[in-house]
């Protein structure tokens, strides 16, 4: 069973959520971040970049940095930006872009399942990224990010959102990128319904928040290992419906063609699979299918069907099959997490911003891959496994501060 729970939501008022909800402050470029900080005094910005325009600041990720978060996060409290339900509740949260558009069950999600397997990773994490986490999750009291949980199908859980949804939402409201958010608050008697409905869901997995599940995890063990009622027993988690996660690919970049001329690297490439011109570069059509991109000039690569493990839940991806068959014996790219000469491009830039690059020389090579499905996802974590480095871009990505959890 899917085991989650209702929590008093500390969020912003109605008149300010458009101001403080927040992209994770990561995803800003430094002018921008700057712009931000400058302009809007209630964005959740501040509270994450408790330091800005001070000329003394503390060391990044230092216990003496988190603690100026938290007094930060007390004056939003304090100033009357930030608000706490007075009752445990879930929250329904639709995101809509464009034609995509992604509805779930924003909730506290049992440690205890997490720890017994029932919410299934496929990713593995770093213990110093999760110590740090962690450290700051002990520190500042609070968790703004919700880990990405998706779960099969389900018509009972389907019907009970769309037929909230029709009434007002508490928030509604659109962003600079062209994202409009909504949010409803759940009555308890509606939210202990919907508890129960979830408790008919087998398993549940991560699609994005490795790090920040394991170290909710961690935090547990190490201050309430004994209780499954503390705030450290649940992490912040939005529940989605696999059928609304969309999956985008992550392209490769390399730098060098490994003192290959671009003749001896087509050859070699010749010799594990087809390779067909492109008259227009294009993404690829369908799994299996890698379009090479060389200076004015592109391929589509078909590895022959003997590298191909059908039966094997990673071999079998295209991002493994690429590095198997092409960064580590020919690029000589070995390790894809460290290595200099390799760089990740998600799939939502454009075909013209990969090409531009490689024309202009400041990289050899790209390959261009077709997405993986969440069922490939699935299949890996369903059995225990890794998927490759910087497989999968997932969309929705959540507003930071948008339904903050407290850890007392």
């Amino acid at each position: 069973m899917a085991k989650i729970v209702g929590f008093r939501a500390i969020r912003p008022t109605r008149d300010k959520v458009h101001l403080v909800a927040t992209r994770p402050y990561y995803t800003y470029k430094s002018n921008v971040l700057k712009a931000k900080l400058e302009d809007n005094p209630f964005t959740f910005l501040h509270i994450i970049n408790p330091e800005f325009g001070k000329a003394n600041k503390t060391k990044p990720n230092s216990n003496e940095r988190f603690l100026h978060v938290k007094e930060q996060f007390n004056r939003f409290l304090d100033e009357g930006i930030l608000k706490q339900d007075k009752e445990d509740i879930l929250y329904i949260y639709r995101q809509t872009k464009g034609d995509f558009s992604c509805i779930g069950v924003i909730a506290g999600s049992s440690i205890a399942e997490y720890d017994a397997g029932q919410i299934k990773k496929h990713e593995a994490t770093l213990t110093s990224r999760e110590e740090m986490f962690t450290r700051y999750l002990e520190i500042v009291g609070f968790n703004a990010e919700p880990v990405l949980l998706t779960y099969q199908n389900n018509d009972d859980i389907a019907q009970f959102l769309r037929k909230k949804t029709n009434d007002r939402p508490e928030y509604e409201f659109s962003t600079t990128d062209k994202v409009k958010h909504e949010l409803w608050c759940l009555a308890t008697t509606e939210s202990d319904d919907l508890i129960q409905k979830f408790s008919s869901i087998d398993a549940t997995y991560i699609a994005d928040g490795h790090h920040r599940s394991a170290s909710s995890a961690r935090l547990h063990h190490l201050r309430d290992k004994e209780s499954m009622n503390s705030s450290t027993s649940y992490f912040l988690s939005f529940l989605v419906q696999e059928n609304q996660i969309e999956i985008i690919e992550f392209n490769r970049l390399v730098k060098t063609l490994n003192h290959l001329s671009e003749e001896e690297f087509l050859l070699k490439l010749s010799m594990v699979g087809e390779l067909i011109p492109m008259n227009e570069i294009r993404n690829p059509s369908k799994e299996h299918e890698i379009v090479v991109v060389l200076k004015n000039k592109a391929f589509s690569f078909f590895p022959l069907p003997k590298f191909i493990d059908l039966h094997h839940p990673v071999n079998s991806l295209d991002p493994e099959i690429l590095t198997q068959l092409i960064l580590s014996p020919i690029l000589g790219i070995h390790d894809l997490k460290t290595s200099e000469e390799l760089v990740f491009s998600p799939g939502i830039e454009s075909i013209d911003s990969v090409v531009e690059k490689i024309n202009s020389e400041k990289y050899a090579v790209g390959f261009l891959l077709y997405p993986l499905s969440i069922q490939q996802v699935k299949r890996v974590a369903d059995n225990g496994m890794n998927m490759p480095p910087k497989s999968t871009w997932v969309e929705p990505k959540l507003r930071s501060g948008l339904t903050i959890y407290p850890i007392d």
